[in-house]
């Protein structure tokens, strides 16, 4: 931009001034500024909050060191979730401005949320997308309810409205359930350790058929302990399937994605865990009503079977063929009794014939033939014995005379000495034998023990 001074020169060299009013130049300042900056996010505390009349909404964003003032139109102030007030922390989506008339830098807000949930719900988003992307809400990993189920237990706080809601919906629906309150805080610092741990007891105790984590409505800050992620990983740890129920109908939480089933309400999650026992009642009716209606179809074409069958009965004279199957039956046991008299007559003429030649061969007169011949092999057989025996006798002896015809033993006794020295070593020249040395005569019948006097 030029200075104050620096204006382009007129007739004679003198500078022309170009003067502007204030709605000039305030004009000028926010055609800039808009243009600069069409839209920002800005953080800050709520100050000097005002509502008049015409229902448009005026305040002071401020932080530590700084504060700008903003407005927000009754179109978009009427939007809000929630009800500004001095102090309150807020996150702003607005469009920087100048107020023309007094020349008031500004903002003006097209968007206001409490700047707690705004991180909030970004860090519900992040860990949604984490959790997701694990499979934690895989549709095939979830299981169905049981239709019966004979215990519920329900994680929520024991003084809340949700758990009057449900033991109300409950007893009407199937009083024969057996529910057990299990307490925990629902909201806090101390809440997601206590609903984790109530979850991992009530799944390892095998004491439940379904378990009910639930609470009332609230702000996104108020559920925030069922959008820990302990809490969704103890959901999906669950050995029993979980029913989540948390807020209102438009609430979701990380609970609600992992449970088994989500519902919407705690007395719609009441509903939907047991059957409603009138409609069950009724149900029963009809299904009497049904069978007796079958049974007596049934009954009515029975007997109308049994009527024709005795008819066809009567027409047929029973009495007759029965006489004619007696007669015939007679007339077959006759014919029985002769063929079984036929049949011993020739089993008995064929025995008597087996039995003659039997007695013709009788074994007796074999076993006589058979020991004599056995009688006349053994004595044959001793005879060879006897012979093989003496030639065996004849030829040990004849080895006998040779062997001593050359034994040492021979030699000894036609007066011979063998002679040892003290190793034990046969003597066999007196070179071998030193003076004053021992040694051993072995003579036929025994030894001598001699010393060597002189050479």
């Amino acid at each position: 931009m030029q200075a104050p001074d620096d204006f382009p020169e007129g007739a004679g060299g003198k500078p022309t001034r170009h003067v502007l009013t204030p709605s000039t130049l305030n004009r000028l300042v926010r055609g800039l500024l808009e243009d600069a900056l069409p839209l920002v996010w800005i953080e800050g505390e709520l100050s000097n909050v005002a509502r008049p009349a015409s229902g448009h909404l005026y305040f002071t964003l401020k932080d530590s060191l700084a504060q700008v003032r903003c407005a927000m139109f009754k179109t978009k102030s009427m939007g809000l979730r929630f009800r500004p007030a001095d102090g309150v922390h807020v996150l702003c989506r607005a469009r920087v401005g100048l107020y023309e008339p007094r020349g008031e830098f500004q903002l003006v807000v097209e968007h206001m949320e409490p700047a707690g949930e705004g991180a909030l719900q970004r860090e519900f988003e992040r860990l949604k997308a984490q959790l997701d992307a694990e499979g934690l809400f895989a549709q095939e990993r979830k299981r169905p309810l049981p239709r019966f189920a004979r215990r519920i237990g329900v994680i929520t706080s024991a003084t809340g409205a949700a758990i009057r809601d449900v033991l109300s919906v409950l007893s009407r629906r199937w009083p024969l359930v057996e529910v057990d309150v299990l307490p925990v805080p629902v909201q806090g610092r101390e809440a997601p350790p206590a609903i984790v741990s109530m979850l991992r007891k009530a799944s390892a105790c095998g004491r439940y058929d379904v378990l009910l984590l639930t609470r009332g409505g609230g702000s996104l800050e108020d559920l925030w302990a069922f959008n820990d992620e302990q809490v969704a990983r103890a959901v999906h740890a669950s050995a029993v399937p979980v029913v989540s129920a948390v807020g209102h109908e438009i609430d979701f939480s990380i609970s609600d994605f992992v449970a088994d089933l989500r519902a919407p309400t705690p007395s719609a999650a009441a509903e939907l865990l047991v059957p409603d026992v009138l409609a069950l009642r009724r149900h029963v009716e009809q299904l009497h009503q049904r069978n007796a209606a079958i049974h007596e179809r049934r009954l009515h074409t029975r007997i109308q079977r049994l009527d024709h069958l005795l008819a066809r009965l009567q027409a047929q004279r029973p009495q007759a063929r029965l006489s004619r199957d007696r007669q015939r039956l007679l007339q077959l046991h006759r014919r029985l009794l002769a063929c079984r008299q036929a049949q011993l007559t020739r089993k008995t003429i064929r025995l008597e014939r087996v039995y003659t030649r039997l007695l013709a061969q009788h074994p007796r007169q074999r076993v006589e033939l058979l020991r004599q011949q056995l009688e006349q092999h053994a004595l044959q057989l001793r005879h060879m014995i006897q012979h093989k025996l003496q030639h065996e006798r004849l030829n040990l002896q004849q080895t006998a005379r040779a062997m001593h015809a050359v034994s040492p033993l021979a030699t000894l006794e036609r007066g011979y000495a063998i002679l040892f020295d003290e190793k034990g070593k046969v003597l066999r020249s007196a070179q071998d034998v030193a003076v004053d040395a021992p040694l051993r005569a072995k003579l036929v019948d025994g030894e001598l023990a001699l010393r060597v006097s002189k050479k």
